[in-house]
């Protein structure tokens, strides 16, 4: 029992580091699966816990028949497990493949839907069903981009990962809302008032510094923060809704900001386009 429970540790370790070598100068594989509950290097050199299950899409995607059957959220199944399991193949983050529809597969079906054209919903019904037997990459912003980037695409309000020019992770985000605003926080040992246009930029980036864990800034609390324009930075967030609502960074889904950090260097391009409309 010992060495079956030695052997699967190995087993995790290996799937881990070929999941990370994609923006570290290692070989990127053209599918890696990390298991629920595996660690991650992050960029300070401590590990986190990954609850979540995330791959490299390969350049075709294999063949799929859809199951059909219109889901909601709450729902539980072999239809549900099809969905995550196509999900995460395509580089979207479903979170575990456990065969539940909770939050954390509505956000990947969320950033599908959008890259697909669709308008987000949470119930996945024929015409999601048809976009995943049937799927389309997502829209190139920097088509001569360095092959390991970060673009964001704020009219979809979608980001995506590029490893060695191929999407490794493509999530749902919240953007700057772009409504000015006047925030009174305590900071530096005395209450000072902070004010903004809640916007944020399009523009040529690179991410800089990092924090694990939940960091406190003067506008609320970011969880594992990667910045790469001046205070902006991709983030976890526990609100991460269909429109931007942030103060001018990237929110990301908890259990995508999770694993972003081992994912995401330092010093790799982020590119921000677009704009959302209302």
């Amino acid at each position: 029992m010992a060495s079956r429970t030695r052997l699967a540790a190995a087993a995790a370790m290996t799937a881990t580091a070929v999941l990370l070598a994609g923006l570290t100068g290692g070989t990127t594989a053209s599918a890696a699966t990390v298991p629920a509950s595996a660690t991650a290097l992050t960029a300070t050199g401590t590990t986190v816990t990954s609850p979540v299950t995330t791959a490299s899409p390969a350049q075709a995607p294999t063949p799929f028949t859809a199951p059909g059957r219109t889901l909601k959220l709450g729902a539980k199944g072999a239809a549900v497990k099809a969905l995550q399991t196509r999900l995460l193949e395509l580089g979207y983050v479903p979170g575990k493949i456990d065969a539940k529809y909770g939050g954390t597969t509505m956000s990947a079906v969320w950033a599908f839907q959008k890259v697909q054209g669709l308008k987000p919903t949470s119930t996945v019904t024929a015409r999601t069903w048809r976009a995943l037997e049937n799927p389309k990459a997502p829209k190139v912003l920097v088509p001569r981009g360095k092959p390991d980037r970060m673009e964001v695409n704020l009219t979809l309000q979608v980001a995506v990962l590029y490893a060695a020019g191929v999407p490794k992770l493509i999530t749902h985000v919240s953007s700057g809302s772009g409504i000015p605003y006047c925030e009174t926080a305590v900071w530096d040992g005395k209450q000072q008032r902070f004010c903004g246009d809640a916007r944020t930029p399009t523009g040529d980036y690179k991410t800089t510094w990092r924090r694990s864990g939940w960091h406190k800034s003067y506008l609320g609390q970011l969880y594992n923060p990667i910045f790469f324009n001046g205070g902006i930075a991709f983030h976890g967030a526990l609100s991460v809704p269909l429109y931007p609502a942030s103060h001018g960074c990237v929110r990301l889904p908890m259990h995508v900001a999770e694993i972003l950090p081992g994912m995401l260097g330092t010093g790799v391009p982020v590119h921000v386009r677009g704009k959302f409309r209302r």
